[in-house]
């Protein structure tokens, strides 16, 4: 259904060590800057985007908002949550965790604010 998500940040370089950091931690690869100045993520068909606002406004995060990532195993979503407190993020409500569902998840701030989710499918 989704094409992309896109994201501000105030500082593409601390972004981009944040974010390559997390998603290595998950099996794919170090972001790129497109044309347009824009750090883009892309695996299996999705696409993560961070980009300086396009108004010159400062960027700042959704209240509310949450972008989930999923991860192919706990072991990921551990991996994933300790790269990114190890890369200027905050852990965010509670540590990694098995949910009553079975998915295992883990949640964490970006840099700049934005709240981010790596869990596991459910099972089948």
């Amino acid at each position: 259904m989704f094409s992309h998500v896109m994201i501000g940040s105030n500082d593409l370089a601390r972004s981009k060590e944040f974010y390559d950091a997390t998603f290595v931690a998950l099996g794919g690869k170090p972001g790129e800057m497109d044309a347009g100045g824009r750090l883009v993520y892309a695996h299996e068909g999705s696409r993560l985007m961070v980009t300086t606002p396009i108004n010159g406004q400062p960027a700042t995060a959704a209240n509310g908002g949450t972008i989930g990532i999923f991860a192919e195993s706990a072991d990921h979503v551990r991996a994933w949550h300790s790269a990114g407190t190890e890369n200027g993020g905050t852990s965010a409500e509670t540590p990694p965790n098995l949910r009553p569902i079975g998915v295992f998840v883990a949640y964490l701030r970006d840099p700049d604010g934005n709240k981010l989710c790596a869990r596991t499918r459910p099972p089948k």
